[in-house]
């Protein structure tokens, strides 16, 4: 069995309240739930933080046991040297995602500080992009 992790950042705990009109109206929580039963030959984690220390704890701590990271590093994407040396240290594969099209957002957020160190990158799909992201995991 597979063992994923996906890592939300920054105001990512706020998903069905924040923004609905870019977000969505969904929690994350309920989303990871329908993950969950749609790939039950996935281990399917989960871990949230504000903090971007955490975060690169977090990586660290599973870094070299899991089979993939799902990385959602919020704001932190487009300011964080430290995650893109976290993800760079540790021998699990990264996937980037973002639910919006952060390209056709602020000019701040059309650079990612981390792209250049994970596997690869999911944008614009919603909270599908964890779906994306999970599948080219598993070889879907």
């Amino acid at each position: 069995m597979k063992k994923i992790l996906i890592i939300n950042g920054p105001n990512l705990n706020l998903l069905g309240k924040r923004e609905p009109t870019i977000y969505g109206n969904n929690t994350f929580e309920d989303y990871l739930e329908q993950l969950r039963e749609k790939y039950p030959q996935c281990e399917i984690s989960y871990y949230q933080s504000n903090i971007e220390g955490e975060l690169i704890n977090k990586i660290h701590e599973v870094g070299f046991t899991y089979d993939g990271i799902i990385l959602n590093a919020g704001a932190y994407t487009h300011t964080s040297i430290a995650l893109h040396d976290a993800i760079k240290a540790v021998t699990t594969p990264v996937i980037e995602v973002h639910i919006s099209n952060v390209h056709a957002r602020e000019p701040f957020r059309h650079v990612s500080m981390i792209s250049a160190a994970c596997k690869g990158v999911v944008i614009g799909f919603g909270l599908e992009s964890y779906r994306l992201a999970l599948e080219s995991f598993i070889g879907k």
